[in-house]
């Protein structure tokens, strides 16, 4: 056994990278589980289950804020602020495309509720890349991790 208490508050605030690791299973559950809960309202007319969807939404759209955040201190403190390149450059950019799609869904099913309606159907584009962008920059995240291969 190592010489590391895995329940050390200082090692749980103050590891190197963690907090972005953990963080960003939020907002990629939350707004893919929230993509499927639109199109399963859509689909079965239910509004239940597009209220899920908007909630689901809203929460993946706030908790971008922590996870943007805590992306720039883990390239900062982990990766010692190197050189923006290569994967980590597309990380980031892909990361922030990302946020700025989760946040645009989450608007465009609030709107529809302010103005009593149904979301507007472009959202479904922006679900759908959104997605999909979601997953390719956790892919690389994966990588910038060590978790899909080397860091």
């Amino acid at each position: 056994m190592g010489s590391h208490n895995p329940f050390d508050p200082m090692s749980i605030l103050f590891a190197r990278h963690a907090q972005h690791v953990v963080l960003i299973h939020f907002p990629i559950a939350l707004f893919t589980i929230g993509v499927l809960f639109d199109l399963a309202g859509q689909w079965t007319k239910r509004t239940g289950l597009a209220d899920v969807a908007y909630y689901n939404l809203m929460v993946a759209s706030a908790s971008t804020v922590p996870v943007l955040m805590t992306g720039v201190l883990a390239w900062r403190f982990a990766l010692e602020g190197q050189r923006l390149k290569g994967v980590l450059f597309l990380h980031l950019l892909l990361g922030s495309a990302s946020a700025i799609l989760i946040c645009t869904a989450w608007w465009i099913h609030y709107r529809g509720r302010t103005e009593n309606r149904a979301p507007a159907a472009y959202r479904w584009p922006i679900q759908i890349v959104g997605v999909l962008l979601v997953s390719l920059t956790g892919h690389l995240g994966g990588f910038l991790s060590g978790v899909n291969g080397a860091a």
